[in-house]
């Protein structure tokens, strides 16, 4: 049985009818498994922008709802939900936050000339470059978020020798190490070092060894990592007596992770926004009011506010083109540049699908509490020859 659901519907956990001349968005994601902690605070986020829209009349002049198929946190099941929301007579889908997991629904919008956007991929594949042209991610490419730790660290910490430490488990702490490798260097910094591991592996004492035995500490190491692999990895650093600067992406937002860390001090991570109630932006911050009014929390991490964006976004592109025909939609985001949302400028091109350049809110861990202490837009946006690597 098809079941859509308004933001305020999903508050009050009711269900609301859908009317043959309502715009239907489909949510092909995870609700169960692993993924399920990525994509349900994006797609709450989505569901509190599609509310908002339909209080103040709709998009051409039609109310939106939403309908939603579980993954189950699983590929193959990607693709079915995908085909199913579509066979429901979907408009356009929104997927998953992994690219991995959420490419085959949004192949299954491609194949119908359908819009479809990743929740929150931070993959260059998740677009253009792996799923066609009518596909977007709403999140920062996880190379811009390397990168502008490479160029902040630099201005602002005076660093100018780093260690790369990477977690090859997936392709999104690859995506980090990749532009601050190319960032670090070209800002006239020396990478000294770089090492790897598993997100798995219970201890990166043999590569601890390796930083210590240079002849001067690294002023900074670039972790590229994700939970719990990353919690464990700062454990053993800072227990091994290292005091250099760790930076990290945005997957380590959030302060849920810290107890593992006691009085944690001297990390830092870039982020679209703060969860903290220290954002500089107002509109920041009213979101977070939002979202704690409709779950009964503030977001966890700011991998909530990539689906808030691309609704913004997909809504303002379809009001320009006054139709729902995914190849119109498209030509009206790809002409979108510095579009102002809460979050920051959003641009899109016909070659790019993704940010490859934003204004990042830099928070700063000490004594095991996180603050913002500024902010960074990177001086030059992370090419695609780069992205592509």
């Amino acid at each position: 049985m098809k079941t859509f659901l308004t933001t305020t519907a999903l508050a009050l956990g009711l269900a609301a009818p859908a009317m043959a001349d309502d715009i239907t968005v489909g949510f092909a994601i995870a609700q169960s498994g692993w993924l399920e902690a990525y994509d349900t605070p994006a797609a709450t986020a989505a569901r509190i922008r599609i509310d908002e829209i339909n209080a103040n009349g709709g998009l051409l002049g039609k109310q939106i709802v939403w309908t939603q198929a579980d993954t189950k946190s699983d590929q193959a099941q990607s693709a079915s939900a995908g085909l199913q929301l579509i066979d429901e007579g979907a408009d356009m889908l929104i997927v998953s936050c992994d690219y991995d997991f959420g490419a085959p629904a949004a192949l299954a919008a491609e194949s119908e000339g359908m819009n479809s956007f990743f929740l929150c991929a931070e993959d260059v594949k998740a677009g253009i470059q792996g799923v066609g042209p009518n596909s977007f991610s709403a999140s920062v490419l996880a190379a811009v978020q390397g990168a502008t730790m490479a160029e902040w660290s630099m201005a602002q910490r005076e660093a100018k020798t780093g260690y790369v430490l990477l977690d090859t488990t997936i392709e999104y702490n690859k995506g980090i190490c990749t532009g601050f490798d190319w960032m670090f260097p070209a800002a006239g910094g020396e990478i000294v070092g770089r090492d790897t591991f598993k997100n798995g592996d219970a201890s990166i004492a043999s590569q601890i060894t390796r930083i210590k035995a240079l002849s001067e500490e690294p002023d900074v190491i670039m972790l590229c990592s994700y939970i719990p692999g990353a919690a464990s990895a700062v454990r053993q650093i800072r227990a091994a007596g290292i005091n250099s600067l760790i930076l990290n992406g945005s997957a380590v937002d959030g302060s849920y992770w810290l107890d593992a860390t006691p009085d944690l001090s001297g990390f830092i991570v870039p982020v679209q926004g703060s969860i903290y109630g220290d954002d500089p932006r107002p509109a920041v911050e009213a979101f977070n009011q939002a979202y704690e009014k409709a779950t009964g929390s503030r977001p966890a991490s700011s991998y909530a506010y990539p689906g808030y964006v691309l609704i913004d976004l997909w809504a303002k592109a379809v009001e320009r083109a006054g139709t729902l025909d995914g190849a119109a939609v498209t030509a009206e985001l790809e002409k979108m540049q510095g579009e102002e949302t809460a979050f920051g400028p959003r641009s899109f091109s016909d070659q790019l699908h993704h940010q490859n350049s934003a204004e990042m809110q830099i928070v700063e861990i000490s004594s095991g509490t996180p603050a913002v202490v500024g902010s960074w837009t990177i001086s030059t946006p992370v090419p695609l020859d780069v992205l592509l690597k």
